[in-house]
Order: structure tokens, then C-alpha cells, then sequence
């Protein structure tokens, strides 16, 4: 078969099936400047959402055990994992000695002065920084973006656009959302607030964690489909 007809293939497979958010969608051709972004959650939510891994569906999580909301659109960057390569990185810039992957896609929240009202979409967006979050161990950055051509948000470019007060919120939202009436076994800490260089690195490592997890979609989609593998 031609590659013309390889692609063409590939083009009509997708248009008849809904693609996988974490592996059938592409990080897009101009990241980590620019990203495609897969939303779980939005402000109005009051149960968390999150991918099932293995249908590529939202799923309920869990309700919202206190009345705190997301603060920001909230979701994860398709084709990224968290894994030694992201760990290793989090090591170095923290410091700290002892840290996994935590084996999930990168999460990334997105600010726009737009009232989105339900999740299970994708959009463009460009990351300007994000914080260096650890939980119980194990790396979970989580990427700071703003929405693409947003009226108000989308002329920043580096987390130090944003007032003090919005990386505030931010950060005691996610060292408390998880928080459960007397629970005592979750700790995280957010050792570092970081800017869109180290921001562009953590897309980078977590696309390459990805490929060495799972490999090339589109080499394996393609012997599927005319190898026959």
C-alpha cells in the first residue's frame, strides 16, 4: 500500500471512530508553544471527573467532599506520561532524592475568562509555567496554560504575567482538593513554582516517557490496520 493511501486510511479510521483523548490525540505540531489539551473538569463541577484509562470515557471520580471548586479549566495533555524521565527531572531541579512517576498523563489547568460548561473537550492552549508538585512520592506536576486567543489571558506568556493572587489559588487548591474529613494518609507539597522554560521541559520528558511506554500510536495503528501484526 502507498504511503498516500496509508494516510488516507488513517484520515478515515479516525473520522469513523472517536478517538482515545490520552492516545489517539497528538500533543499537536507546534508544542510544547502550543498544546492540545483534553478537559476533565471545569469551575461549575462539583464531582471530579477524570479519563477511565482504558475506554478513553469521563468518568465520576468522586464528588467533592468540601465546597471547594477547580479554580481554572482542569484536565491532562494527550500522548504524556509521568515516568522516569519526569522523575528524574523533579529530582534534579527539587533536590529530592526519592521520586516516581506517578504514571498518569500530565495534568495541566488552562485560565480563560470564558465560562466553558462541561468537560470532555479538547482545545489549544500555550503553557506558561506550572508547579512542581509532589504526592506522597510520586512527581505530579501540574502545567499552568492559557487558553489560546483568550481576550484576557492570552497575551501572557511566562507564569510571571500572572498577579500573585492567581498562582495563590492555585497552589492551595492543590495542596487541598484531595483532602478527606479525617484523612491523614495524603501529603503533597509544592516545592517549586516554575516558568514556561521548565514548563516546555516537563511536555518534552513526558512525551518521551510516553513513547518509551506505549511507543509511536501512529507506527502501531498503521501495522494494525495493513501489517496485520
Amino acid at each position: 500500500m502507498s504511503e498516500e493511501k496509508r494516510k488516507r486510511s488513517l484520515v478515515l479510521e479516525r473520522q469513523l471512530f472517536r478517538a482515545h483523548p490520552w492516545h489517539g490525540v497528538t500533543l499537536g505540531d507546534e508544542q510544547p508553544a502550543t498544546v492540545t489539551v483534553y478537559i476533565e473538569v471545569v469551575p461549575s463541577d462539583t464531582v471530579k471527573y477524570e479519563l477511565d484509562k482504558e475506554s478513553g470515557l469521563l468518568k465520576v471520580d468522586r464528588p467533592q467532599v468540601y465546597s471547594n471548586i477547580y479554580p481554572t479549566l482542569y484536565g491532562m495533555l494527550p500522548q504524556t506520561y509521568c515516568g522516569r524521565k519526569v522523575a528524574g527531572f523533579c529530582k534534579e531541579r527539587s533536590g529530592y532524592e526519592h521520586v516516581a512517576g506517578d504514571g498518569d498523563p500530565l495534568d495541566i489547568c488552562v485560565l480563560t475568562e470564558k465560562l466553558v460548561p462541561h468537560g470532555d473537550i479538547l482545545l489549544k492552549a500555550h503553557p506558561i509555567g506550572g508547579f512542581r508538585l509532589i504526592d506522597n512520592g510520586e512527581a505530579d506536576d501540574k502545567i499552568i496554560a492559557v487558553l489560546q486567543d483568550d481576550a484576557l489571558y492570552g497575551e501572557w506568556r511566562d507564569v510571571r504575567d500572572c498577579p500573585k493572587g492567581v498562582i495563590e489559588r492555585l497552589r492551595h487548591f492543590f495542596l487541598t482538593y484531595k483532602h478527606a474529613p479525617g484523612s491523614k494518609s495524603n501529603y503533597c507539597e509544592i516545592v517549586d513554582v516554575y516558568g514556561r522554560d521548565d514548563a516546555y521541559k516537563v511536555i518534552k520528558y513526558a512525551h518521551e516517557d510516553y513513547l518509551e511506554n506505549f511507543g509511536d500510536i501512529e507506527d502501531l495503528l498503521s501495522k494494525i490496520l495493513f501489517e496485520k501484526i
